[in-house]
């Protein structure tokens, strides 16, 4: 329901390719079977692989700053999470992507396998 609309506004008739990590969820036959019906190519890209989605790196920091949060419920929990976010700055969000050729480097010559990252 959103896939091909966001892709339209964003690319009109410029062609993309769809990234997403190959974890079972998202590479089920019925969602390659969708991708494929749509003509949309998906990026091969190893599934569960932290080393290569830079924003793991920035949750892991909310994490860490909300290790000692103790909210009460969903609401707070959200409230929680917004506040953390928006704590992070512009150079933690840099450091990461900086980062990704070396990032894509050490992930080729793991061979897919987890790296260092």
């Amino acid at each position: 329901h959103f896939v091909l609309p966001a892709a339209d506004q964003l690319y009109g008739d410029a062609d993309f390719i769809f990234q997403q990590d190959l974890a079972p969820a998202h590479s089920a036959k019925a969602t390659s079977t969708w991708f494929k019906d749509h003509g949309i190519p998906v990026l091969n890209w190893p599934a569960n692989s932290p080393d290569l989605n830079p924003i793991e790196n920035l949750w892991g920091i909310v994490k860490r700053k909300m290790r000692y949060a103790r909210p009460n419920n969903a609401e707070e929990l959200k409230a929680t999470i917004r506040a953390t976010w928006a704590l992070i700055t512009p150079e933690q969000c840099h450091r990461p992507i900086d980062s990704m050729p070396r990032r894509i480097a050490a992930v080729i010559q793991a061979k897919g396998a987890p790296a260092k990252y």
